[in-house]
């Protein structure tokens, strides 16, 4: 499975950014795909996942109540909606796919490569 990342870019603080995840195949109904983030520095922090087949969605601390993650099953693609952001909300984002509903990295086997997020304040 190959994941690809779009939408990233240059946006004013407290402005929205809508993210893309493009799979190469359709996810089973049972896979997790999930957004993370990161920082030069820092580990890989949890944002959001979606449930492929039931749209079950879990947040992280860091966006809860500031984004949307969602799927649309055919077109293959996730999205992860942004609003109110940040300095901090700055990073590479990630859309990775695995098994588990889990918020742990490692849980992950398919990621892609990345769509960068800068935030002018």
């Amino acid at each position: 499975v190959t994941l690809v990342e779009s939408g990233g870019g240059l946006v004013q603080a407290g402005g929205s950014l809508r993210l893309s995840c493009a799979a190469s195949e359709r996810p089973y109904s049972s896979s997790v795909m999930a957004w993370f983030r990161q920082t030069p520095g820092k580990e890989r922090e949890f944002v959001a996942l979606i449930r492929w087949g039931s749209g079950t969605t879990y947040y992280g601390d860091s966006m809860k109540g500031r984004s949307t993650i969602s799927r649309d099953k055919p077109k293959n693609a996730m999205y992860l909606q942004m609003h109110s952001l940040k300095s901090e909300d700055a990073a590479v984002y990630y859309c990775s796919k695995g098994r588990e509903f889990s918020s742990s990295p490692g849980q992950y086997d398919y990621w892609g490569q990345g769509t960068q997020v800068t935030v002018s304040s």
